[in-house]
């Protein structure tokens, strides 16, 4: 995988970690345990490091950066959507960033808080925990119900078991021309059943 030291600085990768080998890493970088970096995210301890907590998932082509002397900060169980980009700014404990969505410099996300797909947070604005946020500029919308943070928990944790599967078993293959009697079906959380097993 495309794994780079810089001026001397090596990424730290912890081993319960999954890192897919598109997902490029340079630099000053952290990534704690039990963490999911999916396919082709970018992420550059360059100009300033980058800090992802435990059980953290950063999905598929997300781009996390910053400016010089700026730590980007991913908290434990963030929660990152697909094509989302962090640029030097703090996500706390349990947050959701939507797919799409832009968190800028030296922005603060809440606790337990949603950004909503594609909203764009400016720079310095400080959003409070266990919020909706949407919207560009992003504002808070409404509190959060218990319900919708037990809901991005629950995918979270998910995220969380689809690091260890991949650490197991994520390999490159040839793809088959066709597909096999009693195909698997992959359940993150309950590893892999076949159609049999979950029909009956």
């Amino acid at each position: 995988m495309p794994i780079y030291r810089l001026a001397g600085v090596t990424p730290v990768i912890h081993p319960s970690a999954y890192v897919h080998p598109t997902a490029v890493i340079i630099g000053d970088v952290h990534i704690g345990p039990r963490c999911y970096v999916g396919p082709l995210a970018s992420l550059r301890g360059d100009f300033g490091p980058i800090h992802l907590g435990e059980g953290v998932n950063i999905q598929d082509c997300v781009v996390v950066h910053s400016f010089q002397d700026i730590t980007v900060v991913v908290e434990d169980y963030g929660h990152i959507g697909h094509g989302a980009t962090l640029h030097g700014c703090v996500i706390r404990t349990g947050a959701l960033i939507g797919m799409g969505a832009t968190i800028m410099d030296k922005a603060e996300i809440g606790e337990r808080s949603f950004v909503g797909a594609h909203s764009f947070v400016k720079t310095g604005d400080v959003m409070p925990a266990e919020s909706m946020i949407l919207g560009t500029p992003a504002k808070v919308s409404r509190p959060l119900s218990e319900q919708e943070m037990e809901w991005k928990h629950s995918g979270t944790e998910a995220y969380i078991a689809l690091a260890e599967i991949s650490l197991e078993s994520c390999v490159e293959t040839s793809a088959l021309t066709q597909a096999e009697p009693n195909r698997k079906t992959i359940q993150v959380g309950n590893k892999v059943k076949t159609k049999q097993d979950t029909v009956g």
